[in-house]
């Protein structure tokens, strides 16, 4: 296993046996708790972007810790917080729970808080009743705060939320996404079309929010809700755009399709050669390209630039999920859900296959910050039983498992996040047989079938990625000529072509006449053999059939007499 250049970040972990924060830095052989809460009704939890705050509530209180100095910052009553988000910098921490009324409040209240991490205050508090879209959104510096509210997105200037700095109107906008990266800011929003009209992103660039002063326009007619991927540098997004239901009667999940946006006003759609829903989108962190899972299972995985070309492409399999690690230097590609837990990590800069280890009924997968490793998860509601994590080296060996017993649930599990350049880039190991691989399980055969040797009928072909296609076709092509040549040397008489013929045929010269003769003739024969066949098995043959087997003698002279004139 290559050398860490730290140990391994904090692992938060919440279930019915409470919140933990578990210390990496034994590499969890000896597992120590940073942060404790045996309370096991715990809501929710959440890092700081530099992970150096926690913050948790467990159905009685908000808390939040620093992690560095192990410092209590605050802790107030709050019993329903749900949700929980930092400010990019980690001054400001948002917290929401569900909206509701009462008969002696039937305007409700502000179920919406941005609190300062100092102390605990109120900044500011709103009603936000949606919840998809109530998180405030933060430029890297923090100096611009948005939010969206009722065809409008609002924004805050310099930590100052007395008054709402700028607004941005545009009917029937129903979700926005604030680029990452330095001034000047960039936003993209969302506007749901009507009968009349189609669905439209555009990319602006903060102050200026008019309409006609829009870096990019995208439209397009099939858009119930879309997802915005940013690049890390925030120069291009990815806009993945579904509707509920396929018009078009071939998905019964929908349609899905992918839009690449540049701020420099490039639009295109990503190209796809397989029908099928998009399953999964990750940017590498160089921003300079992109993976895709798309299609009908066997699902394509491919990975794309930023002129929407494919670079290279994976091939089919049972997977549905895309994840780079923090370098960009390995891709996992993993089939969690209803699929059988196969995870594919992939070299990016060689294109070669590192491991293909294998976590049956994981919900959930996470690189940790040093690229080196991950972490699986059983969690409920989706599965549970059977809930627990393991944490994972890339070569495929499992460091750590924590089973949870009968009884017991896991809700969540998430690593500590660090600053970028905390943990450098690594060179990666070569493994020469994939540890902890799946076994292959092989087709159900009835008793009847299986000393036969016949193979049973597939449903479809798996088609192997770009590096391997040329020896896998190759190698098939071998194969299926042996096949042939077994199966041509049974059907056909004892005579052969003679050996000056079967020269010249492999050298790749034209045919003679007699040559040609000869091949229609054993053609003639081999169907002989075919109807003479039918006929011992009692089938009832037509006149023009039995006139074929008549002439059988007479077809092997000729073929004699023309092999001796060649």
């Amino acid at each position: 296993m290559a050398a860490r250049q730290q140990a391994i970040p904090h692992l938060a972990v919440r279930g019915t046996k409470g919140l933990h924060v578990i210390d990496g830095k034994t590499n969890f052989e000896r597992p120590e708790d940073v942060v404790c809460d045996p309370v096991q009704n715990c809501r929710c939890f959440k890092f700081s972007k530099d992970g150096c705050l926690f913050a948790w509530c467990n159905s009685q209180s908000l808390q939040v810790v620093d992690l560095k100095t192990s410092q209590k910052l605050f802790e107030i009553p709050k019993q329903k917080t749900s949700l929980l988000s930092f400010s990019s910098c980690g001054n400001y921490l948002c917290t929401w729970e569900g909206y509701y009324t009462t008969p002696d409040n039937p305007k409700g209240f502000n179920n919406l808080e941005i609190l300062r991490v100092g102390d605990g205050s109120t900044v500011k508090s709103f009603v936000q009743k949606r919840q998809d879209t109530w998180e405030p959104q933060w430029s890297n510096d923090e100096l611009l705060c948005a939010r969206c509210v009722n065809n409008e997105v609002h924004f805050y200037e310099n930590r100052d939320f007395s008054s709402v700095s700028k607004k941005l109107f545009q009917q029937n906008v129903t979700n926005f996404s604030l680029a990452p990266g330095p001034s000047p800011y960039k936003i993209a929003i969302f506007v749901k079309g009507t009968k009349a009209a189609p669905s439209f992103v555009r990319l602006f660039q903060y102050p200026n929010l008019e309409g006609r002063q829009a870096l990019a326009n995208r439209s397009f007619f099939k858009a119930d809700k879309i997802e915005m991927f940013w690049n890390k540098k925030g120069t291009c997004v990815l806009v993945l755009s579904s509707t509920e239901v396929d018009t078009t009667g071939a998905s019964y999940y929908g349609e899905q399709t992918l839009h690449f946006i540049s701020i420099k006003g490039e639009a295109n759609l990503v190209p796809f050669d397989k029908k099928g829903p998009v399953y999964s989108v990750d940017w590498n962190p160089n921003s300079a390209e992109f993976c895709v899972i798309y299609g009908y299972m066997p699902a394509k995985a491919k990975i794309f630039n930023n002129k929407c070309e494919p670079i290279f492409d994976f091939g089919t399999g049972p997977r549905n999920l895309c994840f780079y690690n923090s370098h960009g230097s390995i891709l996992c590609l993993a089939g969690f859900g209803n699929l059988r837990g196969v995870m594919e990590l992939w070299n990016t800069k060689e294109k070669k296959l590192i491991s293909k280890p294998q976590a049956s009924d994981s919900t959930h997968f996470e690189w940790a910050p040093d690229g080196l490793h991950f972490v699986t998860a059983t969690t409920s509601p989706r599965l549970k039983i059977g809930n627990g994590y393991k944490i994972w080296h890339y070569t495929g060996n499992v460091i750590h498992e924590c089973a949870y017993e009968q009884g017991h649930e896991l809700y969540q599990v998430d690593w500590q996040p660090v600053s970028d350049g905390v943990y450098k880039e690594f060179a990666i190991i070569s493994v020469s047989k994939p540890l902890n691989a799946p076994a292959k399980v092989e087709a159900y055969r009835p008793p009847s079938a299986r000393a036969t040797g016949k193979q049973g009928i597939k449903l479809h072909e798996d088609e192997p990625a770009q590096n391997a296609k040329q020896a896998e076709l190759s190698g098939a092509a071998l194969k299926n000529k042996k096949k042939r040549e077994a199966k041509v040397k049974q059907s056909e008489p004892s005579h052969q072509i003679p050996a000056s013929t079967q020269q010249q045929q492999a050298a790749g010269a034209p045919m003679t006449e007699n040559e040609k003769k000869i091949k229609n003739l054993k053609k003639k024969l081999r169907q002989i053999e075919e109807l003479k066949q039918k006929q011992k098995e009692g089938k009832t043959l037509e006149k023009n059939q039995l006139d074929k087997i008549k002439v059988e003698k007479e077809l092997v002279l000729e073929i004699r007499e023309l092999e001796l004139d060649s």
